[in-house]
């Protein structure tokens, strides 16, 4: 039976093994360092939860001990002083909360250290270029001010709601961050903000958003997926290796135990043609007797010549 296996030393399934051998252990690292992947955004949700719980009973810090923002810090309370720059104040349109559209009201805060930190004072429902709408913001505190809000990073273009495809008329921000006020604002900004804990009447206070990467959101998922397909491809190797293990073994067996295909039969049957006694021979030709030869004139020229006929009748 041993010499059923030896197709396995043949150089297109040592190709085949390799191929298995280092496949299939590959696979399972992707799938499994895929599943800590989302492990860990799903600790570091959890995380994050616990902070938040925990950031809205935390005593405010300055806002100073906690930059920069990162994961941990961000949803911190955080306070800072100085006063606000009433010459530019923006509206960020377009931001929804509680299912409703509308548009956040932010103040740059000029601090005691000379930068100007963010404030989102609030929303308010409507459209930020209806002037009703804009009847209703308040003008913000004048004199020095203590602001007291939770900590947030600077946002980007994949943040929820960001209008980064610009066209906003004057006095309107599209995404909240020291790279959008550089241009609006002559002074050095920080690269965070703030959204206050209690908002001016009729503005409501804009809850803080969880980090981002620290929440269950698309790319957790996608670990997961990508968890399942990398465990699909290494089944998918021990699958295909068995199937034409199988295949080639029972190929090997038929031959050691001399079953032959039914092909190989016709094609023996198919060896029968037509032999000498079917063709034109030596007796069907003109032979030495039918030559002019010491013993033979003529007359048996005449007879090589007649047994030509006989030969072809025959």
């Amino acid at each position: 039976m041993g010499l059923v296996y030896r197709f396995l030393l043949t150089p297109r399934w040592w190709g085949i093994n390799v191929f298995a051998v280092l496949a299939i252990p590959f696979c399972i690292f992707m799938g499994s360092w895929q599943l800590s992947r989302f492990e860990d955004r799903v600790d570091t949700h959890h995380q994050q939860e616990d902070r938040s719980a925990e950031a809205k009973t935390a005593a405010a810090r300055p806002l100073d001990e906690l930059l920069p923002v990162d994961k941990v810090t961000s949803g911190r309370q955080a306070t800072a002083t100085g006063r606000y720059d009433t010459g530019h104040q923006l509206l960020v349109p377009d931001r929804r909360l509680d299912e409703r559209n509308g548009f956040y009201v932010l103040t740059l805060l000029r601090t005691d250290g000379g930068k100007a930190l963010p404030v989102v004072r609030g929303w308010l429902p409507g459209d930020a270029n209806a002037p009703e709408a804009r009847a209703k913001v308040p003008a913000p505190p004048s004199g020095a001010v203590t602001v007291t809000g939770a900590l947030q990073a600077s946002e980007n273009q994949g943040t929820d709601g960001v209008h980064a495809g610009g066209g906003l008329p004057a006095g309107q921000l599209g995404m909240i961050s020291a790279a959008s006020l550089v241009n609006i604002v002559p002074y050095d900004v920080y690269d965070a903000w703030i959204t206050v804990t209690e908002a001016e009447a009729p503005l409501v206070a804009v809850p803080p958003t969880a980090a981002e990467g620290s929440g269950l959101d698309l790319k957790a998922f996608q670990n997961l997926g990508y968890t399942g397909e990398w465990f699909v491809f290494a089944g998918f190797v021990i699958f295909m290796w068995f199937r034409l293990f199988r295949r080639e073994a029972e190929a090997a067996r038929d031959v050691a135990l001399g079953l032959v295909p039914a092909e190989e039969g016709a094609t023996a049957e198919g060896s029968g043609n037509a032999g000498p006694s079917g063709s034109d021979g030596p007796s069907g030709n003109a032979g030495p007797s039918g030559s002019d030869g010491p013993s033979g004139g003529d007359t048996n020229g005449t007879a090589g010549a007649n047994g030509t006929p006989s030969a072809t009748r025959s």
